[in-house]
């Protein structure tokens, strides 16, 4: 393929994503490359989606009176957001890589296509050889995380903590997960106070007050390791501090079931009681997920509320998550922003998050991303 030469843009291009010519009009206009579809019913499925136009918003030039005075904007002026917080833009460019570092299948397009092929099929149980290599990994990920933490104070913006995030990665020869996977822009998720998830790192400046979760995610010899936690910016009223005490109980007390023979279906009878005993609720938008040499399997699939119909019992050699996102108050909906990513309550009050990728032995369960027990 030329140099110049552009892939096929469209997320279900059924011609195999060939090298394409047919360019977005609007895109051109607005000065975005890499725009190309290999033909009609590609471009109409590409750049007349809902996601596409989305970018062509967010890149249309904006009057001096939209701005900020140090530059930013809310590219979304007229959605209607369930709490304070708004979008901090324009990002920054795409962080890359060294060459020497391997990527997953999705780096270049941002399509999954091994995730795809394998959907609908039961869990992996792992060799004793890629058991090691998930602990590898995850311990990678563990000292990723902490290091983003040691970073969070007010006056950060949450665009620089990508920055550490990538930086750290690319220091231990592993690529941050989250970059490009469905086109997701960041190497990290950053979610603020009521966001749930999915937060896209940008110029946004934490403030005394707020929460924050980081998620991190490394692919390390062809296997990633997904872990995250929840961190006060200064100091915290108490139904903040309340709030991340919750969801750090409702993931501790839902791994202690874990071990063979588990019904899946279990973790989620230990959460949501531990959250509505505390006034949360548990998010059902979301789950945990199998993960191996895959950052997503579609089993196990893990949901965090009572009476749950999820299938399935642990077997040695199975990885997977758990990552309970509790809200405060009694609403465990989301609404998503236009980005298409952050998930934000849909009363604007809080959300905290932990998560840990885990490994189910002949005998119990290894938390393979645990870290050290932090004062909550």
């Amino acid at each position: 393929m030329n140099a110049t030469e552009v892939l096929c843009q469209s997320s279900d291009c059924s011609n195999g994503h060939p090298p394409s010519r047919l360019e977005c009009p609007t895109c051109h206009k607005l000065g975005i490359k890499g725009s190309f579809f290999c033909g009609q019913e590609c471009f109409k499925a590409g750049c007349e989606s809902k996601t596409h136009k989305v970018i062509h918003e967010i890149a249309k030039p904006r009057d001096d009176a939209s701005l900020n005075a140090n530059g930013t904007f809310n590219p979304f002026p007229n959605f209607g957001f369930s709490g304070p917080l708004r979008p901090s833009y324009p990002l920054s460019p795409k962080r890359v890589l060294p060459d020497h570092i391997p990527r997953p299948d999705y780096a270049e397009d941002g399509i999954p296509t091994s995730e795809i092929r394998r959907a609908g099929q039961p869990p992996r149980i792992l060799s004793t050889e890629e058991q090691e290599k998930m602990r590898t990994v995850c311990k990678l990920a563990r000292e990723v995380l902490d290091i983003a933490a040691s970073h969070i104070r007010p006056g950060i913006t949450t665009d620089e903590i990508d920055a550490v995030v990538h930086q750290a990665c690319i220091e231990r020869n592993a690529y941050p997960s989250p970059l490009g996977y469905r086109r997701f822009p960041k190497s990290v998720c950053t979610s603020i106070n009521e966001v749930i998830c999915h937060g896209i790192p940008d110029r946004r400046i934490l403030e005394e007050g707020d929460i924050i979760n980081i998620d991190v995610t490394l692919y390390y010899e062809g296997f990633h390791g997904d872990l995250n936690e929840t961190y006060p910016v200064g100091k915290i009223d108490e139904e903040s501090a309340r709030l991340i005490r919750t969801a750090r109980k409702c993931l501790d007390e839902s791994i202690k079931i874990c071990k063979p023979g588990t019904l899946i279906r279990d973790v989620g009878k230990v959460i949501e009681p531990i959250a509505r005993a505390n006034g949360c609720s548990s998010v059902r938008t979301y789950t945990g997920h199998g993960i191996n040499n895959l950052f997503h399997c579609s089993a196990p699939n893990v949901p965090h509320y009572s009476k749950n119909k999820a299938t399935g019992t642990m077997k040695p050699g199975m990885c997977f998550t758990i990552e309970p996102m509790i809200n405060l108050g009694g609403s465990w909906d989301a609404v998503h922003w236009p980005d298409n990513w952050t998930a934000t309550t849909v009363d604007g009050k809080r959300s905290a998050q932990f998560e840990e990728t885990l490994l189910i032995t002949e005998t119990g369960v290894e938390v393979l991303t645990a870290g050290k027990p932090r004062d909550l």
